[in-house]
């Protein structure tokens, strides 16, 4: 899927809701955990109830690792029907990967060959080799943490240099060399809406994926307001706030309505952005 690709999709829905698969085997309700694939049963219900909301889906990669082997074949089954549902969603493996290209190179085939992902998110702080093996594949994205929305991202990714340039500032001035808008997206949190005005002077047309609306605290509104762009250039992501909206029998039923509302919330902030 490429850049314009993605643009039409978020209009098409009427959302820029980015949803993360972040399945938690110890917080589903327990009537599933009687399945034989209690994950993905879990991800199967809420898929069928949040499709029509949301425009991606991303799926935290430690949640199925930490299962060993039946958590990567929950993982593979998840995306199948993913893939099986709509061509309309576009999937992003949460795998902050990075290391040196031969690596890279393996890591890049894994997630676009094998899982078949749009997109997969990178840690680009060992620098382009790490990054370029992902670039080669067409119509597929590197999402490239710049500024993240945890508590201790102040510890690094605001150091200054000499000149006043933060350390976040560099690796997005540098990394938007190595590919296209087609190719590269950054990570910037919710948590740092007011960052994002600046961010924009560096990167205006990229696209944008950002956690921490939601359970973290994050506002929508705020990110719209320094972060949309005339593609809109954004996939907002929440996880906790709607997978576990509810821990009963209708746990999918309320993530359901919990994405509606925030897509409701979208469809407004799109057409007030001239965008729809």
């Amino acid at each position: 899927m490429n850049y314009e690709q993605l643009f039409q999709l978020i209009r098409k829905k009427r959302s820029f809701l980015c949803i993360g698969l972040d399945t938690d085997i110890k917080k589903i309700p327990e009537y599933l955990k009687e399945d034989s694939d209690p994950c993905f049963a879990f991800n199967k219900e809420i898929i069928d109830a949040t499709l029509p909301y949301t425009a991606a889906y991303k799926p935290n990669l430690a949640f199925y690792e930490a299962q060993g082997t039946a958590g990567w074949e929950s993982l593979k089954k998840t995306l199948n029907y993913l893939r099986s549902q709509s061509n309309d969603v576009f999937i992003i493996a949460d795998a902050k990967r990075g290391d040196i290209g031969n690596t890279s190179g393996m890591y890049a085939r894994a997630f676009f060959d094998e899982l078949d992902v749009d997109a997969v998110t990178l840690s680009p702080y060992m620098g382009k080799d790490t990054v370029s093996p992902f670039l080669e594949y067409k119509d597929r994205w590197s999402v490239l943490l710049a500024l993240t929305s945890n508590p201790s991202a102040a510890d690094f990714q605001y150091f200054e240099d000499g000149k006043g340039q933060k350390l976040f500032e560099k690796v997005i001035e540098t990394s938007k060399t190595w590919g296209t808008n087609d190719q590269l997206m950054y990570v910037v949190g919710a948590t740092r809406a007011e960052a994002l005005k600046d961010i924009r002077e560096i990167i205006p047309n990229h696209f944008l994926l950002v956690p921490g609306v939601g359970a973290q605290g994050g506002s929508l509104s705020e990110v719209a307001k320094y972060g949309m762009n005339d593609h809109c250039g954004l996939l907002v992501n929440s996880s906790r706030g709607i997978l576990y909206a509810s821990s009963g029998f209708n746990f999918a039923e309320k993530a359901g309505e919990k994405a509606k509302e925030i897509q409701q919330e979208m469809e407004t902030l799109l057409h007030d952005g001239g965008l729809i």
